[in-house]
């Protein structure tokens, strides 16, 4: 059977090419897929040629072979159903709603225990945002907020939405945003932000310190925004990913007597403080619980047919402000 696939073949170029899907071994499955979400940060990276090619693709994900250099298929939530097994794989999966951490394509085989099974109260495009809830959920853990503290998201996009919306729901004093979009600033606030802020306002004496601040906006002059609005022995939970980008620190001024935390978060670990407790099962299970719960519709602002694929990058580069979370549709599998 054939399918289509979304590969990145060079810096800012980006082809839509059929390939083979044979039928599944004895011991897989066959997935059509329904929808797919495109990781905005971590895709525009590497549609600019600005990941480290050095670097694995992503070692906790079998679907991503290899390494970050062209060409590449990408991406990593898949949302689809079961259309053939294997003869080893009960029948009974036939038409099963399934997520899977696997590139844009609209066909694909994977092993049952490697597929998360949709819960039926959770839509297609609820799903798709599994990843982004998993990693919103794991920098909050790590950032571990406590009853009266001041909180400062920096960035936006769809996974800081997502941190915020978490975030809200903690008994603070504060939960501040900040984000140069306006439409991303009044998000965050029908998220449960108590107040959004461009990166201009930040020298007011309003703003105040943060005991604990994300940076997740994928801006590496962030981090010094976020280095200087954290006040004596706060938090710094460092969430983005800069690729090949340089992060320049001033690091002479009142950072060095601040004894400020900086720590990185990324979704595919868990803190070892909490491995005796947690692990990856009992952290989607949470994931599922609030994409559930939470008001996402407004995150999903484009819906793209896969064979655009092109389009949709070109639209996160001449126009991110336009696009928060892109799905891929697979209407003509």
């Amino acid at each position: 059977m054939r399918g289509r696939a979304v590969y990145f073949v060079g810096p800012k170029h980006v082809e839509v090419r059929d390939r083979d899907v044979p039928d599944p071994d004895s011991n897989e499955v066959r997935v059509e897929t329904r929808l797919s979400a495109v990781s905005a940060g971590t895709e525009r990276l590497i549609y600019r040629g600005e990941a480290p090619t050095s670097l694995s693709a992503d070692e906790s994900i079998t679907s991503l072979d290899g390494d970050l250099s062209f060409p590449l298929r990408y991406g990593y939530a898949a949302v689809g159903e079961i259309d053939r097994v294997g003869d080893d794989i009960s029948p009974s999966l036939v038409g099963t709603r399934v997520f899977a951490f696997n590139p844009h394509e609209s066909r694909f085989l994977a092993e049952p225990q490697s597929l998360r099974f949709i819960p039926q109260d959770v839509s297609d495009e609820r799903a798709a945002l599994l990843p982004t809830m998993e990693t919103a959920v794991n920098f909050v853990m790590d950032g571990n907020p406590l009853i009266g503290e001041r909180v400062t998201v920096f960035g936006q996009g769809v996974v800081g939405l997502v941190t915020t919306a978490l975030l809200s729901k903690f008994p603070l004093e504060r939960l501040t945003v900040v984000d140069r979009i306006p439409e991303r600033r009044r998000l965050a606030l029908e998220f449960g932000a108590d107040r959004a802020r461009s990166p201009e306002e930040l020298g007011d004496d309003e703003f105040g310190r943060s005991d604990l601040t994300f940076e997740l906006s994928g801006n590496p002059s962030a981090l010094d925004d976020a280095l200087d609005v954290t006040r004596y022995h706060g938090r710094v939970i460092v969430g983005s990913w800069y690729g090949t980008k340089p992060a320049t620190l001033d690091l002479g001024g009142r950072f060095h007597r601040s004894r400020i935390n900086v720590e990185s978060s990324q979704v595919s670990t868990i803190d070892p403080d909490l491995r005796g407790r947690w692990d990856t099962d009992r952290r989607f299970g949470l994931a599922w619980d609030h994409l559930r719960d939470l008001r996402l519709d407004a995150l999903v602002t484009h819906r793209i047919d896969v064979s655009n694929a092109p389009q949709a990058y070109q639209l996160l580069e001449d126009d991110p402000d336009e696009a928060v979370q892109i799905l891929f549709t697979y209407g003509s599998n």
